[in-house]
């Protein structure tokens, strides 16, 4: 009977015995090495004991072994020694009181290898060299300048876009990161600000460290630590942790990504720089190059300047290598590295820039080459350009007249000889412009003024691309030669010429006059601003005679009195998609990002409690209860046997319910007449029916 008694026990306690086993085990085995003995312990004195008191209990263990009266072992002697050297130092005993930092432990473990089981006496001291460990601080952020941080639009290396590195003037490692962390700066200048916050400053610092379940302040991965803060960041609840690599490298691709969003540019070799690039990037935008010797990753602000431009152009980077330095000379004409290629239309030679550039230089001339030669009439670039009618002219909202030749046709080799044509008028023009007075054209005056004062401008349209604003100018029953989808073989591109005018009269009554109703501001929304009279072009290829074309179309248009006609221009169709395609890779990146952060936090949160005091006592606590409830359900079963073998109330209820409920219809039925009881009487008998067809 001990047997089956014992197990039922063993069952009916399963739960407390566990939580016993598993808070006894905690706290013998878990907690004392989550809380190792710490360096005063070796010293046999109280924890935050002053440099004095560490210096005394020092002496002690030093007369001892002068006098013979103790001799210490190896080990014993080197943990009493680097506990002497680290808590006498200020900086050092700062750092490992608030923040539990002990970055030379390494120094302790070597030294035990080195000497093994020799004597103590030969073990060369100091085990700690205290010199040359400064850290050369710049940009140094306080607890009274932190708040205005996140008044600042720009980003920070600390800061709204920020990133923080709190280091300590006592740390060999801020030290020897030092020089890294000004590289760091440089290369994220102009696009975020640095700080550094030194541990002295310990509100700031316990505000910018990691906090234990038990309240203890810490730096999980030492000293130094690196935090950031997005854009658009209002408060340090959004700060972000670097747990990577301390390397250049490392932390200036992790802020660029993971922070501030920005596009990775990719190296290409000469096999996928054709296939990879140059066949996949669209034609409306300029293909920029650039040639590192090096092969380290873009920095920042490219990486910035490729988003900013995105819609201009599209960016590569390759690694310069000496035995193919004749294919790329073959292929874009570049001779040396470090370079940037810009390459333009089809058929134009690659403007090549040579040497390194900062981030002024560089911002400078991807602005200068961000268009192409014969720039490209795009939804992006028609305000630029001047060729919208809902804008102004290149030469300022002040020129009331202005005008746009545009060649329109689909992407052929037709489209790109005549590309090339008007290329060289306008070469034709400019030279004409800066040419003597004796040797200009007068015909070609009109137009040269005109381009020299940017009230000329010339562009090409992608008919296929943009049907429906081709068809508005070029609408005639050959247009879809020009503009719309490939019908047959025939590409035929067209040259026209608009004209744009603004009332300024009409517009500054509009501004006065306020529309009465919603019908008045729909009308006024219908047309465009400015008037368009459109000529086409119907004459030869030749170069002088559109130059001449273009001059009498300007001539008339500044000096007759034309009519002021209004109309609503289509809309140009973007072009490109890559916003949409960037903001998904983004947002996908930032979930994994963001996953893979939760993850190491919770990770990181159990860990911690691993080392919290309170949960042995609480799991001890729940074995007791549970093992008081069970023994106490046990007990009033025991007090209570004969439920236990027989049916239970429910039951008895349930098999008894028919016999009442037929008594209570006998008892319900007594005194009432047999017509109206529920039972038949006993006299009672069926009357057989009679049948009518027998009648």
């Amino acid at each position: 009977m001990a047997g089956p008694t014992m197990i039922s026990k063993v069952k009916a306690y399963w739960a407390p015995l566990i939580l016993f086993g598993l808070g006894l085990f905690y706290q013998l085995v878990v907690l004392p090495r989550s809380f190792p003995p710490s360096h005063y312990d070796a010293l046999g004195i109280k924890p935050y004991s002053s440099v004095e008191q560490v210096k005394e209990a020092y002496e002690k263990f030093s007369s001892k072994w002068n006098s013979g009266e103790e001799i210490p072992s190896t080990a014993d002697f080197l943990k009493i020694q680097y506990a002497y050297e680290l808590l006498t130092d200020p900086l050092w005993k700062r750092n490992y009181d608030v923040y539990g930092i002990d970055e030379q432990l390494h120094i302790l473990e070597k030294v035990r290898e080195q000497y093994g089981e020799e004597s103590y006496s030969r073990i060369d001291l100091p085990l700690l060299d205290a010199t040359d460990r400064s850290v050369h601080a710049f940009n140094v952020v306080t607890s009274e300048d932190f708040p205005s941080i996140f008044h600042d639009s720009k980003p920070w290396l600390i800061q709204a876009h920020g990133k923080y590195q709190v280091y300590s003037d006592g740390s060999y490692l801020c030290g020897q990161f030092s020089g890294a962390w000004k590289t760091i700066a440089a290369l994220l200048e102009g696009i975020a600000n640095t700080g550094m916050v030194e541990l002295g400053d310990i509100r700031l610092a316990t505000h910018l460290a990691e906090r234990k379940p038990i309240g203890q302040i810490f730096f999980r991965r030492g000293l130094p630590s690196l935090v950031a803060f997005p854009p658009g960041c209002k408060s340090s609840d959004c700060m972000t942790r670097f747990e990577g690599e301390l390397s250049v490298d490392a932390v200036t691709d992790w802020f660029a990504t993971a922070i501030l969003k920005l596009p990775r540019i990719f190296y290409h070799t000469k096999e996928s720089m054709g296939k990879n690039f140059l066949a996949k990037t669209g034609p409306h935008k300029v293909k920029v190059i650039f040639f590192s010797k090096t092969g380290e990753r873009a920095s920042p602000f490219v990486r910035q300047i490729s988003r900013n431009y995105w819609a201009y152009a599209s960016f590569a980077f390759v690694l310069w290598r000496e035995e193919e330095s004749s294919i790329w000379w073959n292929t874009f004409e570049v001779e040396s590295a470090p370079a940037i290629v810009f390459l333009k239309d089809p058929g134009v030679k690659p403007v090549v820039y040579y040497g390194s550039f900062n981030n002024s230089r560089l911002s400078e001339v991807m602005e200068q080459n961000k268009l192409q030669e014969l720039p490209q009439l795009r939804s992006v670039t028609s305000m630029e350009l001047g060729c919208d009618a809902r804008g102004y002219s290149r030469a300022g909202s002040d020129t009331t007249i202005w005008y746009c030749v545009i060649l329109a046709g689909r992407l052929s080799p037709e489209l790109n000889k005549m590309r090339e044509t008007m290329r060289r008028v306008q070469e034709t023009l400019l030279s004409d412009d800066e040419s003597n007075a004796a040797d200009t054209d007068q015909s070609l005056a009109p137009a040269a003024g005109a381009f020299r004062n940017k009230r000329l401008t010339f562009a090409w349209l992608d008919g296929e691309a943009q049907d429906r604003y081709c068809s508005f100018y070029l609408f005639s029953e050959t247009s879809f030669e020009t503009c719309g989808a490939r019908r047959d073989m025939s590409d035929v591109p067209r040259l026209f010429i608009v004209r744009y005018k603004r009332n300024t009269t009409e517009d500054e009554a509009k501004i006065e006059r306020k529309p009465r109703n919603i019908w008045d501001a729909m009308q006024e929304q219908e047309v465009d601003p400015a008037s368009q009279l459109v000529v086409r072009y119907n004459g030869s290829d030749e170069i002088p005679q559109i130059a001449k074309w273009v001059s009498e179309i300007i001539q008339d248009g500044d000096s007759k009195d034309l009519p002021f006609y209004r109309a609503k221009t289509p809309e140009l169709v973007p072009e490109d998609s890559e916003p949409l395609l960037t903001r998904s890779a983004q947002s996908l990146f930032s979930k994994s990002i963001g996953m893979k952060q939760r993850i190491r936090n919770i990770m990181g949160q159990c860990y911690d409690y691993l080392g919290d005091p309170r949960i042995g006592p609480a799991l001890l606590l729940a074995a007791l209860m549970s093992f008081g409830t069970i023994w106490l359900m046990r007990g009033q079963q025991r007090a209570h046997p004969s439920q236990s073998g027989q049916p239970g109330p429910s039951a008895n209820e349930d098999e008894n319910r028919p016999a009442r409920r037929k008594r209570a219809k006998q008892g319900s039925n007594e005194g009432r007449p047999p017509s109206i009881t529920d039972e038949e009487p006993k006299d009672a008998y069926q009357m057989p029916l009679l049948d009518s067809d027998s009648d």
